[in-house]
């Protein structure tokens, strides 16, 4: 309707119109708008308050676990030699550790084959074996070369920990078929014969056969032999001869797994198993900062923060809300609370104190000494139902839980931007309506000025023309 009104009258109906719609409307929204932003703010807030609640909650539960004081640690003085894990039935204690010799896996070479890149073989077949086990038949083809052997091997057993490869030696034209294993340990030989042979022009099977007890693979000759043989770890423990099939030796040292790496005849390796205190140490830290972090969002979501003289302060999301003074307030009274028979009785005890603006601060020697003089009276403060970390997490669940009290409140909020909405596109349609109405009333009174006009000029025109009357001069 706008650009084609007041042609009648000459008066500006759209300027008139949308003042007086604008008049009706703005209070409205200017309300709404006030809503939706004190409501979005308390929602976010609400949002941050539940986030940093969450975390500390999920700190207690990380430090309330009974398994997290059961952790042992093992160390070893030369890492070159043998490395150490333990599990927590590990005993503290130190052992001297001796590795007179590593495990080895077998590996086996046949008799060299002359004109290794054109030699063929009869077929056949060739069991491999490893510690007296047969892994399989491998039937080799007519005409088979010894990389075809070798291939025919591999897709048989590499899978069972035997694999097969070609070694050339071009200097003499000859080659070597090469039989390894990855199992380690005394017995552990592998072995290859051929059991069925096939008469023909081409090399018999039988050339490859490598037999267990087989000498050591000479320098020179063409001969089958080994590389190296399947041997036990031997080491002391202590003074105490041990032998393993394996390099890693479990439970030799109750609850502990050596890993042998280097082989040192008549040189002793510390190693040490200790309670693992720094698991629970990262624990407690956590625990802190995730207890500063709330007090530090709280603190900002009730700051009321001055900004000059005749305006208004900048206030946080939650001034003065009921449920920041009960959870907080709940918390620092858990954490004066005197609990337990034990020496460690109040977190004071363990070093970690409230400074004057509500955060906590560890003091980290006094909280070493109490991990090291009272470890069990640690854990006993600090787990279980009656524990800090439990009764901590009690006062926080109910406001932090799937329909707790901030998911109440957040969800009455989301009601609150929804009805906001909602009066926004009712507010919409009503002022269309007014300026529907508006538009028809204004345009009826200018038809009828415009008529009114033309009927005065009419009139001006006929008492114009009667007798009588003097025209003024233009």
């Amino acid at each position: 309707m706008a650009g084609i009104s007041g042609l009648g009258s000459g008066i500006d109906i759209d300027s008139i119109v949308g003042a007086m719609v604008n008049a009706q409307k703005a209070p409205k929204e200017a309300q709404l708008a006030r809503l939706e932003k004190t409501t979005t703010t308390k929602f976010s807030a609400l949002g941050q308050l539940k986030g940093a609640l969450s975390e500390l909650q999920t700190a207690l539960k990380g430090l309330n676990d009974a398994s997290l004081f059961q952790k042992r640690s093992a160390s070893s003085a030369d890492s070159s030699r043998l490395s150490a894990t333990a599990s927590k039935d590990a005993v503290a204690g130190s052992y001297q550790v001796q590795v007179k010799n590593l495990a080895s896996s077998s590996k086996v070479a046949s008799a060299a084959v002359a004109g290794a890149a054109s030699a063929t073989f009869d077929a056949g077949q060739l069991t491999v074996a490893l510690g007296g086990t047969s892994l399989g038949v491998v039937d080799i083809a007519q005409g088979a070369t010894l990389q075809d052997v070798a291939e025919a091997i591999n897709a048989k057993v590499a899978s069972k920990g035997v694999a097969a490869t070609v070694v050339n030696n071009p200097q003499t034209g000859t080659a070597r078929l090469v039989l390894s294993s990855d199992r380690t340990g005394a017995g552990q030989t592998v072995a290859l014969e051929a059991t069925s042979m096939s008469a023909g022009a081409s090399i018999d099977l039988s050339t490859l056969n490598v037999a267990v007890g087989v000498g050591e693979l000479a320098s020179a000759g063409s001969g089958a032999g080994f590389i190296s043989q399947a041997k036990n770890a031997e080491l002391e423990i202590d003074g105490i001869a041990l032998s393993s099939s394996s390099n890693s030796v479990s439970d030799a040292i109750s609850g502990v797994t050596l890993s042998l790496l280097k082989a040192e005849v008549g040189v002793n390796t510390k190693v040490t198993v200790a309670i693992d205190k720094s698991a629970v140490t990262s624990g407690i830290k956590k625990f802190v900062d995730t207890y500063n972090k709330l007090i530090t969002t709280s603190n900002e979501l009730t700051a009321v923060t001055p900004v000059g003289v005749g305006k208004a302060p900048v206030v946080g999301g939650l001034v003065g809300d009921s449920s920041v003074r009960s959870v907080l307030s709940g918390l620092r009274g858990e954490l004066v609370e005197y609990a337990g028979q034990d020496s460690i009785r109040v977190l004071a005890e363990l070093g970690v104190t409230t400074q004057k603006d509500g955060t906590l601060k560890i003091d980290d020697s006094k909280l070493t000494t109490a991990l090291s003089d009272n470890y069990e009276a640690v854990a006993s403060y600090l787990l279980g139902e009656k524990g800090l970390m439990s009764r901590l997490n009690d006062k926080i669940d109910g406001y932090v839980k799937s329909g707790g009290i901030l998911q109440q409140r957040m969800d009455g909020l989301q009601g609150t931007l929804k009805a906001v909405g909602e009066q926004r596109e009712a507010l919409g349609r009503r002022i269309e309506q007014v300026q529907a109405r508006l538009y028809a009333q204004f345009q009826a009174m200018d038809s009828l000025v415009g008529q009114l006009n033309q009927t005065g000029e009419r009139l001006t025109q006929a008492l114009g023309s009667l007798p009588g009357v003097v025209k003024k001069d233009s």
